[in-house]
């Protein structure tokens, strides 16, 4: 049997991450990341719900969290679930996290000005590419852990048809 195990969170930092080297080299930081869900009860009454999941970020990327991720800063994770287990005094017990591969911070910085250190850009060069390997893209930074990982987001709607219905021949422009 297949399996697939793929997570993605929108969420807000609950606690400046603390980013720190394992023996080898590698850098490491664990941030924690909350989810707000309002919905309705069945009475009629809104109830907000909120979930916190722990995300453990590694390498370039957890660099790139200590670097510029603080507590409330909106935050996309996109990773793999994993269960550790452990046994203490005695007693199992398990955690499920998230081990992040990518992060995006959605959040902006007093106008996105330019910040000390960064170099000029030369007209029609990308947003961020003073950067290093956190990159600007659609709004924010983003971080890959792999460096083959070549996923591009800001790709945008070219007005084709989506679905069969509206498109060219409608006069909205809702592509569906």
């Amino acid at each position: 049997m297949a399996s697939y195990n793929r997570v993605v969170l929108l969420g807000n930092v609950t606690r400046d991450p603390e980013l720190r080297y394992i023996s080898n080299g590698t850098a490491v930081t664990d941030i924690g990341l909350a989810m707000n869900e309002r919905r309705k009860t069945p009475s009629g009454e809104w109830v907000e719900e909120t979930t916190f999941v722990d995300v453990t970020l590694w390498g370039r990327t957890a660099e790139v969290a200590g670097e510029y991720v603080t507590k409330g800063s909106p935050l996309l994770i996109e990773g793999r679930l994993k269960l550790d287990t452990w046994e203490k005094d005695g007693k199992k017990n398990s955690k499920l996290k998230v081990i992040g591969d990518r992060m995006q911070l959605l959040g902006s910085r007093a106008g996105d000005a330019p910040r000390p250190g960064d170099a000029p850009r030369p007209a029609g060069a990308k947003a961020g590419a003073a950067r290093g390997a956190g990159e600007k893209r659609a709004g924010g930074y983003q971080s890959s852990g792999s460096a083959n990982d070549e996923y591009d987001q800001s790709a945008s709607y070219d007005g084709g048809s989506i679905g069969g219905s509206g498109g060219a021949g409608s006069d909205d422009d809702i592509p569906f």
